[in-house]
This record gives C-alpha cells, sequence and structure tokens, in this order.
C-alpha cells in the first residue's frame, strides 16, 4: 500500500506513535508518505520506502497567522494525486481530519477518491475538541472520516461521551519497538548519576500542567527521606521554570537534573528504578509503556488509560490524581526491597511485551484492507 500520514512532528506522543508506525509498516514493504510541517523528531535517519514532504504556509500580509490548514490541504492534494496513494491516515483530530476532509473533497471533484483514517490521541478529544469553538468541527471530521481509531478503550469512551459521533470507532493500543526500547547495560552511566549506589527515580513528558510534574517532585522529595535516590526530569516546557524553582524551595537541586528533550531516551531508561507519572490526564501512557519496556515499574495517577497499561500491584501501582502521599508510599515499597523491584520489572517487561510492535502493526494493515474495501465513493 501507498500511505500518506499526516502528524505533528514534535515529541508529543502523538507525533511519536505516528512516525514509529510508519517506520514500521515501511519494514513490511509498504510505501510511506510523511506529510507535515517539519520533519518528525524520530524520522531521523534514511530508511526504505519512507518519503518525507514538507508544508509550507507562507506569510500573508492580510492574515495575522500563516494559513497552515489551506497550505497543508494544498500539499495532500498534490502528494495524493502525484504519488498515487491508496489511504491517508492522520494523527490528531485538529486540524489534520478536517483538513483532511476538504483535500477530500477537492480529489473528489477531480475524480480520485482517497480515504481518510482519522486516529485520535487523547488531548485533541479531551482538551482542544472539548472546547465548545473547536467541537463542531473535531466531531463532523470524525464522522466524516472513513476510518477511526483511539489508543484506548478509555479514549474512545470519552469520545462517545464528548461527541455524537455516529462511526464507529476502533480500539488499537499504542506499541512498543523493541528494537530499540530495551534495558541495555549501562552502568557506567548509571555511576555517573548515582556514584554510591543511590535509586533512580525518572520522569519524561513536555512538561504542561497536565502532566502534573510538581507532583513528581512532591512525591521524590519523600522518597528521599526514605531511601537514598536521584531524580531525573527528561523533557521540557511551559512549567520548567515553575519546577526549577520548586527543586530550590525544597532544597533537591542537587539530588534532581533537568536533563531537557533527549533522543536517546531509551538509555536513560536503562538506568532506572522507577517511573513517576502522576498525570491528570493521559489517553494511554506511552512514556509508561516506553519505560516498561526497560524494565522500569510505573507509580502513576489512575487517569485515563493509564490502567489499560499499568497494572495495580503487578507492574507498579496506581493513585488518584494528586495523592502524593499514596504515590510515595507505594514508591518506597518497590524500592526499599531488591526482591521486590526485581518482580516488579519482570512484571512490567512482561506486560509491555503484549504491546510489541510486531502485534499492534498488523491490526492497522488489517484495518486499512478493511477501509479500503469498505468505503463509501
Amino acid at each position: 500500500m501507498k500511505i500518506g500520514i499526516v502528524c505533528y512532528p514534535t515529541y508529543g506522543g502523538s507525533g511519536v506513535v505516528a512516525t514509529e508506525l510508519g517506520l514500521g509498516l515501511a519494514k513490511r514493504g509498504h510505501q510511506i508518505h510523511f506529510i507535515t510541517y517539519g520533519r518528525p523528531a524520530r524520522l531521523q535517519h534514511f530508511q526504505e520506502n519512507i518519503f518525507y514532504h514538507e508544508v509550507n504556509a507562507e506569510d500573508y500580509p492580510l492574515f495575522e497567522y500563516p494559513p497552515y490548514d489551506t497550505a497543508l490541504a494544498s500539499k495532500l492534494v498534490d502528494v495524493v494525486k502525484y504519488e498515487k496513494l491508496d489511504l491517508l491516515h492522520v494523527h490528531y483530530a485538529i486540524p489534520h481530519a478536517a483538513v483532511a476532509y476538504m483535500a477530500k473533497k477537492i480529489l473528489l471533484a477531480e475524480g480520485k477518491y482517497i480515504p481518510v483514517v482519522t486516529t485520535l490521541h487523547g488531548t485533541d478529544i479531551t482538551l482542544v475538541g472539548n472546547n465548545k469553538s473547536f467541537s463542531p468541527v473535531v466531531a463532523f471530521s470524525i464522522n466524516k472520516s472513513d476510518g477511526v481509531t483511539a489508543v484506548s478503550e478509555s479514549l474512545k469512551n470519552q469520545t462517545y461521551d464528548y461527541f455524537d459521533i455516529k462511526n464507529e470507532i476502533k480500539v488499537i493500543p499504542n506499541f512498543i519497538d523493541f528494537d530499540r526500547f530495551r534495558k541495555v547495560n549501562k552502568d557506567h552511566f548509571k555511576k555517573a548519576i548515582a556514584p554510591n549506589g543511590e535509586k533512580i527515580l525518572v520522569h519524561v513528558s513536555n512538561f504542561r500542567k497536565v502532566k502534573r510534574v510538581e507532583d513528581v517532585i512532591y512525591v521524590f522529595e519523600k522518597v528521599f527521606r526514605k531511601i537514598p535516590s536521584k531524580l531525573l526530569l527528561i523533557g521540557d516546557g511551559p512549567e520548567r521554570r515553575k519546577l526549577e524553582d520548586l527543586c530550590r524551595q525544597i532544597g533537591l537541586c542537587d539530588e534532581i537534573r533537568f536533563l531537557g528533550k533527549q533522543d536517546a531516551v531509551e538509555e536513560l531508561l536503562s538506568v532506572a528504578d522507577l517511573f513517576v507519572m502522576p498525570s491528570a490526564n493521559e489517553s494511554f501512557g506511552l512514556a509508561a509503556l516506553e519505560a516498561m519496556a526497560c524494565e522500569v515499574p510505573i507509580i502513576s495517577s489512575n487517569a485515563g488509560g493509564i490502567p489499560e497499561v499499568n497494572i495495580h500491584g503487578k507492574t507498579g501501582f496506581l493513585s488518584d490524581i494528586g495523592d502524593v502521599e499514596s504515590m510515595a508510599k507505594y514508591a518506597i515499597q518497590i524500592l526499599e526491597d531488591d526482591k521486590v523491584l526485581a518482580e516488579f520489572r519482570k512484571n512490567a517487561l512482561a506486560q509491555a511485551e503484549k504491546f510489541d510492535i510486531k502485534y499492534i502493526l498488523p491490526q492497522y494493515e488489517k484495518y486499512y484492507e478493511h477501509i479500503l474495501a469498505t468505503a463509501v465513493y
């Protein structure tokens, strides 16, 4: 198949999943065309069957902002026509699903039909789409898609709750590529971070309010008082300055490291003993799954789709949003006994293996084939 993938080219979960999906499909012989305004963060090396088409939204004197939606629609029409694509797979409802519908109608007027699959990832529904100024467009775009998938049962149910959706939503979960995300020997790196054998806690996110990164620091503070430990904060975003101030206030700057955005996250996860995800909302919890693939147990909130990934009492523990006391108690329970930690590590890996990309890619292929066979022209 020749498949066009539209996504945000950032470090966010939707862009990561879209890119990894395209890379995986290309390895299976499909021709994949990424169409976006920048090269996706995980699309760094040449690979057979991978093509990249950059969308250029030029400034116009009459517009306060560049008309990206229009530029993207025009690029989609161009790529579909001249690369002879079979299907468009757009990730994130706003604006990609709406723009894909526009492109589809333009192509239809020229005698070309292109089916569109929309994948819902989370904040496009729970935060952006639920805004009244956007919700009519979101609902319309979903209903006009030829196929719709969601990354978790939780997100599927939320979408039906928030909008009047007529389309069937198929759940195809996020996945992990074990060629990349697996525990490797980084003892020299671990000694540099924790020279006296301290336990290492890790958090990875884009440092937005919804991630509640301040709770990570409060959890770490309580753990540190009981168990010698270090905290690695990976990522960057609007909350970083407040988080740095909080570290100074509680006097733990020497124990907490801000590492910024990292491409080789798997190397950092390989030295971790515990991953902390206290988010107020997560459609799936991809960062937690990546940690589990590297044999790292999870301390998390019970928000959204996280319980579909992190199994309470087995791969880690779940707490109510904002319950720092509970999260710290569970963290200490895992970290204070090496035998307990080893058991949770084993369970985390076993759970992550259920989401191996080799099991998920065939689900997408089968769904594409179904849409191509049943799409109404």
